[in-house]
């Protein structure tokens, strides 16, 4: 069991993971890990890997995806909740695509971040060379 960032990674075959309370339980063989919860952002099995059920309806409840990969790392399938978004947002989003004036203002912005942010890459790695030597 492996737990990067907010992604937990089974890959010990025979696992089972329930729920109990606000804890992730991962019981293989005689030994059981727990994992709050709310540490988590998704789930990823790899092989055998057993879920109950009342774990699954929760990550489903809370929009925490599980993702089922063979024991070779082949995808099988995934459990995504419900997504919230913001529909005028997205209409929005659409409609800026038909104007080229609207595009071509999101390209300048999109341009400047990106030499802003090169720029302040470069500087820091200036700084680090200085205190180097």
């Amino acid at each position: 069991m492996k737990e990067i960032l907010n992604t937990l990674y089974v890959q010990t075959q025979g696992s089972y993971l329930q729920l109990d309370h606000e804890t992730l339980k991962v019981k293989v063989e005689e030994e059981t890990k727990q994992v709050p919860l709310h540490h988590l952002g998704g789930i990823v099995a790899f092989g055998n890997v057993l879920f109950s059920p009342f774990l699954i309806h929760r990550c489903a409840a809370d929009g925490r995806s599980i993702v089922w990969l063979s024991q070779s790392g082949r995808f099988q399938g995934r459990l995504a909740g419900p997504t919230t978004g913001n529909v005028l947002l997205r209409r929005a989003q659409h409609g800026a695509i038909a104007s080229p004036e609207k595009t071509l203002s999101i390209a300048r912005y999109v341009v400047a971040g990106k030499l802003q942010n090169a720029r302040t890459v470069l500087m820091r790695s200036a700084r680090e060379v200085k205190d180097r030597g």
